[in-house]
């Protein structure tokens, strides 16, 4: 897909995100007119009068439609609204940019939270022509890329982490941590690495931060190095290793988990919080979830704790999971739509390393995946050869495993992969393992050829969101 063809969806004003003009609008207000076309007669029990049928299909891969024109049906708002409801995304703001009343409608939906049409992921990334402070979003919905302009600092210039419920979560070139929202350009700042307890700040002559002293312990072991003093942007390379954010609708707020260095270790804050908490002394932790109020992190070896982290003392139980079954570098946590929880196991296999060369190289690819469900009352764990009508999607976002029947445009028994190799922070310039993994033939197909992304930041799954934060329920 050439960028004259990519959407430019949001634009920053005044320090937010605004619509900006979509290039090539007629071709998009005539497939939005086929999308009204299309929801006005399930609505409204009718069927389109004197519609062409080709207004009621898009060739998103082929050239611009020759459609005759035709004037936009004049809808009450509450209509326009109903119809908005059941687009995803991308379709909903190219709508807001057709006229005021449409924007009427899109902000009306919005701002009363009517909005709950589920969104299909997203693979998230940068390239290099559109600019410093643009990301991309491919959509697995409609085989094309949209462009996201975002706020300071520049997208290009952070580390991607995590992301769940909408949320990116990014570590800066101090490393920092925010929490953004790709689609409002909401942005919120996390707790100061300096409070995260492996963390120690060095101040100059003039009491600014100019180092960190990063720490290698754990609660249970010393490491033989030492102290590490490292540069402000450095700190990243070593310490953040995959985030989440989740929401508690029992503690009215949104809790930040991070897994971090050394040993994989746990940390989390609630928003509005000052500091970081050490979860000590638990380690090599590889995936979490949020489920019933109750943290689930799963380890190296695939034992799974369960952290509840509301109360002034944070509980702890163990699950044994599936332990010495298989080994792996990877492993990831995920709850199906019915509840069940699974442990998905990734192997990868290194097809390019050589670390003399100028430019280090280790390419790897995924050759294998086993997935178990995982009975937390018994404690046992039993292998899934199949994902039936259900797929996933597994890297540095929030594991997730959908219904191909309520995602159709999702291939069944496919595991939608990004990368999210432990060597990434050393090897940014190499081709990034992305791809649809066939459990059936246990193969890899590439997403979209030739490549759109740039290999760092390392692209991530996104699922979209509209949400805002809700000041009110913030936890104090």
């Amino acid at each position: 897909m050439c960028c004259s063809e990519r959407a430019n969806l949001l634009s920053p004003m005044g320090g937010t995100c605004s619509v900006s003009k979509i290039s090539s609008l007629a071709i998009h207000r005539r497939n939005l007119r086929s999308l009204v076309f299309i929801r006005v007669p399930k609505l409204l029990g009718l069927l389109p009068s004197g519609c062409p049928t080709k207004f009621l299909k898009e060739d998103i891969h082929g050239p611009p439609m020759e459609v005759a024109v035709v004037e936009l049906p004049v809808l009450p708002q509450d209509v326009l609204m109903s119809i908005f409801a059941h687009l995803e995304i991308p379709d909903l703001m190219r709508a807001s940019s057709v006229s005021s009343s449409w924007r009427s409608a899109y902000s009306s939906l919005r701002n009363l939270e009517q909005y709950q049409q589920r969104q299909t992921p997203c693979l998230l990334y940068t390239s290099e022509s559109p600019g410093e402070s643009v990301a991309c979003l491919y959509s697995l919905l409609e085989k094309r890329s949209y462009k996201l302009t975002l706020p300071e600092p520049p997208i290009r210039s952070r580390y991607l982490i995590g992301s769940s419920n909408g949320w990116l979560v990014t570590a800066d070139e101090r490393s920092e941590m925010h929490i953004l929202n790709p689609i409002t350009c909401e942005q919120i700042a996390l707790p100061s690495m300096i409070t995260i307890a492996h963390v120690t700040p060095v101040f100059d002559e003039i009491g600014a931060l100019c180092k960190y002293i990063y720490s290698r312990d754990t609660a249970e072991h010393r490491s033989t190095t030492g102290p590490q003093l490292v540069d402000l942007g450095e700190l990243r390379h070593y310490l953040q290793k995959k985030a989440f954010v989740f929401y508690d609708a029992s503690a009215g707020g949104y809790i930040v988990v991070l897994i971090h260095n050394p040993d994989g270790q746990l940390s989390f804050a609630w928003l509005g919080d000052d500091k970081w908490t050490w979860l000590k002394p638990h380690c090599f932790f590889q995936d979490c979830l949020y489920k019933d109020g109750k943290l689930y992190a799963v380890t190296l070896l695939g034992e799974i704790h369960v952290f509840d982290l509301r109360g002034p003392v944070v509980t702890t139980k163990v699950i044994r999971g599936c332990a010495d079954n298989y080994s792996c570098r990877t492993i990831y946590i995920v709850q199906a739509p019915c509840g069940d929880l699974m442990q998905v196991f990734r192997s990868q296999d290194v097809v390019d390393y050589d670390p003399r060369a100028d430019n280090a190289t280790h390419v790897h690819y995924t050759d294998r995946i086993k997935i178990f469900k995982v009975e937390t009352m018994a404690e046992k764990v039993m292998e899934i050869n199949s994902l039936m009508d259900h797929v996933l999607l597994v890297g540095l976002n929030q594991s997730l495993c959908l219904s191909a029947e309520e995602f159709p445009q999702l291939k069944a028994n496919t595991v939608y992969i990004a990368d999210d190799h432990e060597y990434l922070n050393y090897y940014k310039n190499n081709r990034r393992d992305i791809a649809a993994f066939d459990l059936t033939y246990n193969s890899s197909e590439e997403l979209v050829s030739p490549q759109l992304w740039s290999n760092w930041p390392t692209p991530v799954w996104i699922t979209p969101s509209l949400t805002k934060r809700h000041l009110t329920l913030d936890r104090q």
